[in-house]
């Protein structure tokens, strides 16, 4: 696992859940942008979370393919 996937999933994570604070506010208020920027920092932080997941997997695979040579 490399500290730049860990890192992304973190920011990811959130990301995800300043989305969901901004979500809240926005029902409460009667904000639809509040709720859209909520909505919009979820989905930034899935993002996020999916490169973190991305990056530990290349560089498994990098390392699987150093041990075999």
């Amino acid at each position: 696992m490399t500290d730049s996937g860990t890192r992304d999933r973190a920011e990811g994570t959130i990301d995800e859940m300043k989305g969901r604070g901004k979500q809240a506010l926005g029902n409460l208020t009667g904000d639809d942008r509040t709720k859209a920027e909520g909505m919009m920092d979820e989905a930034k932080g899935k993002a996020e979370q999916a490169l973190g997941d991305l990056k530990d997997k290349a560089e498994d695979a990098k390392d699987d393919i150093d041990r075999r040579i």
